[in-house]
């Protein structure tokens, strides 16, 4: 019995059933719209937030153990509940999105060389099912919906801020008890509906079910904006710098680089969302690799380059605020640019709700084609040839919670599930190149198996700095994916019998 949950799924069959008419996906992105729909995902309003939070430090009261990282805990037991926040990298925020940028990249390369060879949706859901067995692959399916549904809840909560952002700065105001989340710790908040929250997750899902060719087009579209508002920034406020800014670079040594890299690390999760749509690329052995690295590197390049320009025109305590950047922008007198800033966030935030959303949906199918979760969420809509009945379901998942509640304090939620793919993704990796060493392969990870082992071990230790209580969360989360399994999903998969 026990030996029936670990059966792995051939990626024979894998491949074939992704060619069946009635679950065939329409194939139509190529290498640079699969590169756009990562920097899409990576890039959201934290490059305009995070950079100057983690170059500032953060003050981190904790006032219980949950609130502890659990490594602290584990370390220093009660003692942990003495931590007080973490200490600003200051300039050398850039040092740490460079660090940062290749620890993604270990996993990246991990997550390249197994798409190349299981171009199907469902990411690192579907490369476990092929590699460690279903039950672990539901485990790991069921943490990406969270992932992805977490996410996408807690941006669309903030969605409204920066619409109101943007509106006050033309003079227009909306009534508050439409802008907000009707909860909020548990609290009423007098608020009916966040209502732009809620539509622009609606919006959004109409585009991804008429189809993944104009949805990659809108994305698109929304990158190029951002990246200009990015580019904006720098040139226009690089004549600003002042070199005095920049010293000392590093005024907490190490530990305040590690930990700044530790709070913008999360500001590069989102590339694995290239992988859901690999069986929607027509050449995905080479163009997914592509896609995935070439999006890493990009964003590296952007972050960097804001993270030097801020730290050159503010010194690094003042950026210790909620909107370092506009903040920056206005004690130099560059207001109108602060208009691009917010601009560029909101289509940040858009574009990183429509390629997670994306993502959502595809685990959804995959997981039910493979007959974990009911067989209507792998339909296949007949003119768009799109999965619109999981398209439709992620998006009320996400945009009826946006709503209602506040749920930014789960974002960790989304962190943990991230980095738990990454490890599963990477022991993915070597378990293929010892069982199936002669399967072509688009993509080979170098110097196996030190790469995958470095990955799995940085996301580990990356697990551990975050609190007990996202521990907590995660593994009810996860407790609850099991009572389903067992229930439900493990009498209906392909293996029942």
């Amino acid at each position: 019995m026990a030996h029936a949950y670990f059966r792995t799924k051939s990626i024979d069959k894998l491949l074939a059933s992704a060619e069946l008419p009635e679950h065939r996906l329409r194939k139509s992105l190529g290498p640079w719209s699969l590169t756009a729909l990562g920097i899409g995902a990576i890039v959201g309003a934290g490059i305009f937030v995070l950079t100057g939070t983690a170059a500032a430090g953060e003050s981190l009261q904790v006032h219980d153990i949950f609130k502890a990282p659990l490594l602290e805990v584990i370390l220093h037991g009660q003692h942990a509940l003495g931590a007080s926040g973490r200490p600003g990298a200051g300039p050398a925020i850039a040092l740490s999105f460079l660090l940062v940028a290749i620890v993604c990249g270990l996993a990246g390369l991990c997550y390249a060389e197994l798409a190349s060879m299981i171009p199907i949706a469902g990411s690192a859901y579907t490369y476990t099912y092929a590699t460690l067995g279903e039950i672990v692959a539901w485990i790991i399916g069921w943490d990406l919906i969270l992932e992805y549904a977490v996410s996408n809840m807690a941006v669309a909560v903030g969605y409204s801020a920066y619409i109101d952002s943007l509106l006050q700065s033309f003079g227009l105001t909306l009534p508050r008890k439409l802008m907000e989340p009707m909860l909020v710790g548990g609290r009423w908040t007098g608020s009916y509906f966040n209502v732009p929250g809620f539509l622009i997750v609606m919006i959004l899902t109409v585009i991804l079910v008429i189809g993944i060719r104009e949805s990659a087009g809108a994305n698109t579209a929304m990158v190029a904006v951002k990246i200009a508002a990015v580019l904006i920034f720098v040139a226009a406020a690089a004549p600003h710098v002042k070199v005095a800014n920049w010293k000392p670079f590093a005024p907490n040594g190490w530990q305040g680089i590690l930990t700044g890299g530790a709070i913008v690390f999360f500001t590069y999760i989102g590339f694995d969302s290239v992988s859901t749509a690999a069986e929607e690329c027509p050449h995905p052995q080479k163009d997914v690799p592509f896609g995935i690295l070439a999006s890493l590197v990009a964003c590296a390049i952007l972050y960097i380059s804001v993270a030097v320009v801020l730290t050159g025109i503010q010194k690094w305590p003042s950026l210790r605020n909620a909107a370092p950047v506009a903040h920056a922008l206005q004690a130099i007198g560059l207001v109108t640019v602060e208009r691009w800033v917010v601009i560029g966030a909101l289509m940040g935030m858009t574009s990183s709700l429509l390629v997670y959303q994306l993502g959502q949906a595809r685990i959804w199918f995959a997981m039910s084609r493979d007959g974990l979760l009911p067989r209507i969420f792998s339909s296949v809509h007949k003119r768009f040839r799109t999965p619109h009945i999981s398209t439709w379901t992620a998006g009320l998942f996400v945009a009826l919670p946006a709503g209602i509640f506040d749920i930014g304090t789960l974002a960790d939620l989304s962190n943990i599930g991230t980095l738990f793919a990454f490890v599963l993704v990477a022991l993915g990796v070597l378990i293929l190149r010892r069982k199936q060493p002669n399967r072509k392969r688009g993509f080979r990870v170098p110097w196996v198996p030190v790469i995958p082992g470095a990955s799995v071990l940085c996301c580990l230790v990356l697990m551990a700095s975050l609190p007990l209580e996202t521990w907590v969360r995660f593994g009810v989360w996860l407790v609850i994916g099991l009572c389903i399994y067992f229930g439900y999903s493990r009498h209906r998969s392909e293996f029942a019998e």
